[in-house]
């Protein structure tokens, strides 16, 4: 039974996937790429949960707080006005 819940979700997070890679090429850049980011945490962590191996879910944290980092520095970057013609 876990092994048809994890295809299960493997699915539906493919199918959002898809859809944020519709949002990256339409919307703004910033929201799809957390939304990208927060995918691929997901997929890590029904990974560490099918094979077991706790240290996984360390990974996915590296990755969701590498993810808010990268988004407070485009939203401040954005904020400034972009690159400055000196």
């Amino acid at each position: 039974m876990l092994a048809v819940s994890i295809n299960v979700v493997y699915f539906m997070l493919s199918l959002a996937l898809l859809f944020a890679f519709i949002r990256l090429t339409r919307g703004p850049s910033l929201v799809a790429l957390e939304l990208i980011s927060s995918i691929v945490v997901g997929y890590v962590g029904v990974h560490a949960i099918e094979t077991g191996i706790a240290s996984l879910l360390d990974v996915a944290i590296v990755i969701a707080l590498t993810a808010f980092l990268a988004a407070i520095g485009f939203a401040r970057f954005v904020e400034r006005g972009g690159v400055k013609d000196d």
